[in-house]
């Protein structure tokens, strides 16, 4: 087995490998400028890594496209993290992922120690634009995903079916049966999807270490629920450990995950949470970063910065693991039927999940009046139509709640 901090020897032009403190650099730079949510990061990840520094090829950048994005998880920072590990081994992965993390993460914190002084009619009204921002932004989500992956009426009534469940039934637990029958209706019906061809990778560690990192993920997946007892710390490391473990493609997808994990315990209010979920909008870096402003406002002695790091560990975690454990074993098991279609009947049913939340807290918490949803609307105009920057529609959304506040 090849040392970890080795590298399968050259770059896509023929360099040696970087050192971590070079990935380091180069992550931090995209933690700060990475605006627009997962599929942005891709581009810029591609830009940078491939078109101007040329780390890796094309092909190989591809290929790890596929893996993150046939993982749960957060699917720009497992790209970064598999990046780093390509370029400068463990170190380099762990590098990107702190890099690429800590802006948002820290802007996150910040804003939860300044949530208690948005008080009286200002306050709200910036609270509740940051809502209507939320509404806005998850609507072009469900919209752009719908498109991706639910191409056929077979997906796309999956989909409906899934966000018919949710929002009747209502409880956390439907969500993961949810994705579970997806999965294994996917196999069985969305009979016209392929799987990609396979492009080489050298991955610097065997397939021995990657078993162990599967094995540790399923320990902690089965192990948490019984050690939480339902309350406490460690029953909120679950619920943010259960939210990374059962996301695909992370962004706002994660969004009904986390809600289920805070919200119906009664940890974090609904106001509170779409707040929190407004401002990330406005933030560069990856949308678990969210986490850090949950763990920040956990009640009861769990919050502060220690439940903001424990939350952004338990949420990042499970799809670290996760994509450690399958990149030596990929090659084989990205080539199976079975997996391409699962993968895309579980895509279908996260489309159902994420538009559900859209209805309920999100739509329910933001449009209070018919105003609410002229704002939403151009929000959302401004996204699809005109495709400007997240940052224009939190102006926009925020400077209009005010006006109708205080006019």
């Amino acid at each position: 087995m090849q040392s970890p901090h080795s590298m399968s020897g050259t770059d896509a032009a023929g360099k040696s490998s970087g050192s971590a403190w070079q990935v380091f650099l180069t992550f931090l730079k995209l933690g700060f400028t990475s605006f627009g949510g997962p599929v942005a990061h891709i581009g810029y990840f591609r830009t940078e890594l491939v078109e101007k520094q040329r780390w890796l090829s094309d092909s190989q950048f591809a290929q790890l496209l596929a893996i993150c994005q046939f993982l749960p998880g957060p699917a720009s920072s497992q790209m970064g993290f598999s990046l780093g590990l390509m370029r400068a081994g463990w170190r380099g992965a762990f590098a990107a992922f702190l890099a690429f993390t800590a802006p948002s993460v820290v802007l996150m914190m910040l804003f939860a120690l300044c949530l208690p002084y948005f008080s009286g009619e200002t306050g709200a009204a910036v609270i509740h634009g940051l809502k209507i921002v939320a509404l806005a932004v998850v609507a072009q989500g469900v919209l752009g995903m719908s498109r991706q992956l639910c191409p056929d009426n077979t997906r796309a009534g999956m989909a409906l079916l899934a966000a018919a469940v949710v929002l009747i039934v209502g409880t956390a637990w439907v969500q993961l049966l949810l994705v579970l029958l997806g999965a294994v209706a996917g196999i069985w019906l969305c009979r016209e999807v392929k799987p990609e061809p396979a492009a080489a990778l050298q991955v610097p560690y065997g397939s021995r270490f990657g078993i162990a990192c599967l094995a540790v993920f399923a320990l902690l997946f089965v192990g948490l629920p019984l050690m939480s007892g339902g309350e406490g710390i460690v029953a909120a490391m679950q619920g943010f450990y259960q939210a990374g473990a059962l996301v695909f493609g992370g962004g706002h997808v994660v969004l009904p995950m986390l809600e289920d994990a805070v919200v119906a315990p009664g940890w974090v209010s609904a106001e509170d949470f779409l707040a929190g979920y407004g401002a990330a909008q406005a933030l560069p870096g990856p949308m678990f970063s969210f986490a850090a402003y949950l763990g920040s406002v956990l009640p009861d002695g769990m919050g502060g910065i220690s439940g903001a790091l424990l939350a952004v560990l338990s949420i990042f975690l499970p799809g670290f693991l996760l994509l450690a454990g399958c990149l030596p074993l990929w090659q084989k098991v990205s080539q199976g039927a079975s997996a391409a279609r699962g993968i895309a009947g579980v895509n279908a049913v996260v489309v159902g999940l994420l538009g559900a939340a859209l209805f309920d807290p999100i739509f329910i918490s933001a449009v209070t009046e018919p105003a609410d949803l002229a704002i939403g609307i151009v929000g959302f105009l401004m996204l699809v139509i005109w495709r400007l920057s997240p940052l224009w529609v939190v102006f926009w959304c925020v400077v209009a709640s005010l006006t109708l506040a205080l006019a």
